[in-house]
């Protein structure tokens, strides 16, 4: 102090191994003569993590800490000043570290995969809960229905000791195959805030053609406003044939009955007799099952599209 310097405070280590059983590593040593000794406050008076840390988990009975394999050398001088502060010692548990798909590290700085970004584009909390908790683990990578599901299976030795690789495009299709299996009363408030239908016919026949819930609003718009289909001028006059053919009454057997006249009374037959029908309908060339997409949108909208008017 008499240079002009404060002094910082740090945690004498005893200079001794420490031992632990880790759950996920097994059994673990870290030689505290070989490591600094830790520095808890700074000459300013702020407080590091590793002093407040201890302290926080003794004051809260944690009975588990589970962190990062970078980790591991932290733990050995962490578990003394648990020892000093007279602290009982929680579990340990050091997972591998998560890498891209391209096996590169992760940056905390990745603005794509913050919980604000992933909720914003349209991923559901629980696909990423499922893909978190099976994410480097023995088990197979599916949604679950539930967290209670994902607690029940979870065990730390299914955790492997290899680098566990975060792909996005495993995400999405886990989003997508949890939506395929969510009933309308789990979404019916997100449709409805989209401003979207929310009744069963149209939730259970878009269902399994998106991966983000916010695709539910373009499915919307192709059978409920107003909007022209898509016909090639080759088309034209078959789709307004079509049109002549397509009943008055239409049920989930109309599609297969009409394609079928079609068929006899025009020749064709593959993606030439039902595609120019399906982008004439729809404006798309994928989507939900025909037969019952077309009673939603009903005789008088679909004869009016398939003649090239906006219905």
């Amino acid at each position: 102090e008499a240079e002009g310097r404060k002094p910082h405070w740090r945690f004498k280590l005893s200079g001794k191994v420490v031992n632990w059983n880790d759950l996920v590593r097994g059994q673990q040593s870290v030689n505290t003569a070989s490591l600094s000794d830790p520095v808890l406050i700074r000459a300013d008076g702020s407080f590091l993590y590793t002093l407040p840390s201890v302290v926080d988990d003794i004051d809260a009975k944690i009975t588990h800490v589970i962190r990062g394999e970078d980790h591991v050398t932290n733990s050995g001088a962490q578990i003394e000043i648990f020892k000093a502060l007279g602290g009982g010692l929680p579990e340990f548990a050091h997972t591998p570290l998560l890498v891209g798909k391209d096996g590169k590290g992760l940056s905390k700085r990745l603005g794509s995969l913050s919980m604000d970004q992933l909720r914003d584009q349209g991923i559901e909390p629980l696909a990423i809960c499922s893909l978190l908790a099976k994410l480097g683990t023995s088990d197979p990578v599916e949604p679950r229905e539930c967290m209670d599901v994902l607690a029940q299976e979870f065990a730390f030795t299914k955790i492997g000791r290899a680098p566990a690789r975060f792909d996005e495009d495993e995400l999405l299709l886990i989003n997508a195959r949890l939506l395929h299996e969510l009933p309308l009363s789990a979404v019916a408030d997100k449709l409805e805030a989209l401003g979207v239908p929310a009744n069963e016919p149209f939730w259970n026949l878009i269902k399994t053609n998106i991966s983000k819930i916010g695709e539910a609003a373009g499915w919307s718009t192709v059978i409920y406003a107003p909007m022209p289909g898509q016909i090639a001028d080759e088309d034209k006059a078959y789709c307004a044939q079509a049109a002549d053919m397509l009943a008055d009454e239409i049920d989930e057997t109309t599609w297969s009955d009409w394609v079928g006249r079609l068929k006899t009374e025009t020749g064709r037959k593959g993606k030439t007799l039902f595609l120019p029908l399906r982008l004439a309908l729809t404006g798309r060339a994928h989507g939900p099952e025909m037969d019952k997409l077309l009673p939603l949108l009903g005789a008088k909208k679909a004869k009016a599209r398939l003649r090239g008017e906006t219905a």
